[in-house]
C-alpha cells in the first residue's frame, strides 16, 4: 500500500476574514480475512508510519503469554507502543475466566482513555472483531469509540466476520484472502 499527501494548492484568494479548513481528518480502515495470517502487513504499516514520527498505538486484545499488560507496554520504535492483554495465553474460544475477563475490559478502558487524550494518531485494534463477537467489547461501545475518537486519530481495525455495522462506518476495507492452492 502506497499513501502520499499532498499539500493542496488554492488559486482564488479567500475574502476577507475567511480561513481555509486545512485539517484532515483520520480514517477507519478495515483489515479482515478469514485466515489470521495477515497481521504482519498491519504491523509493518504501523512500524513504517512510527518510523515517520507518527505517535502509533498496536492493542491486541485476544493475544497473551507474554505477561504485558496496558500498564508494560512494549515500545517497537521511539512512536510505537505495542500492548496485549495480560492474560496466560491466547484467547481463541468466547469461554474465559474473571482474571482474563477483567484485563480485557481494563484493556478497552485504557485504549479508549489514551486515544481520548490524543497520544497517538494511529490506533490499531487486532483482532477486534473477534472480541466483539466473543461478547468480551459491546459493539455499541465500539461504534462510539469511533465516532467520539479525536477527529484527526486514524483508526486500523482487524480480524475477521468484521461486523457489519463497523463496516459501514468504515472508509476503507481491505479483505484479504487465498486465491490459489499450493
Amino acid at each position: 500500500m502506497v499513501s502520499q499527501v499532498e499539500t493542496p494548492v488554492f488559486d482564488a484568494p479567500l475574502p476577507r476574514n475567511q480561513t481555509r479548513n486545512l485539517k484532515v481528518e483520520g480514517l477507519v480502515q478495515v483489515f479482515t480475512s478469514f485466515h489470521r495470517s495477515f497481521f504482519t502487513s498491519v504491523m509493518a504499516q504501523s512500524m513504517r508510519i512510527a518510523g515517520q514520527g507518527t505517535p502509533v498505538l498496536v492493542v491486541q486484545f485476544l493475544k497473551g503469554g507474554i505477561g504485558q499488560g496496558y500498564d508494560r507496554p512494549m515500545q517497537l520504535s521511539q512512536n510505537l507502543d505495542w500492548i496485549r492483554c495480560n492474560v496466560a495465553r491466547c484467547i481463541d474460544t468466547p469461554q474465559i475466566d474473571e482474571d482474563e475477563a477483567r484485563s480485557l475490559l481494563e484493556l478497552w478502558q485504557h485504549t479508549r482513555r489514551v486515544v481520548e487524550q490524543s497520544r497517538y494518531d494511529l490506533v490499531v485494534l487486532d483482532e477486534l472483531s473477534l472480541a466483539i463477537r466473543f461478547g468480551f467489547i459491546p459493539e455499541a461501545e465500539v461504534l462510539d469509540f469511533l465516532r467520539s475518537r479525536p477527529r484527526h486519530v486514524d483508526v486500523i481495525l482487524t480480524g475477521p466476520d468484521m461486523p457489519e455495522a463497523l463496516l459501514d462506518v468504515a472508509d476503507q476495507i481491505t479483505e484479504l484472502r487465498r486465491t490459489h492452492q499450493p
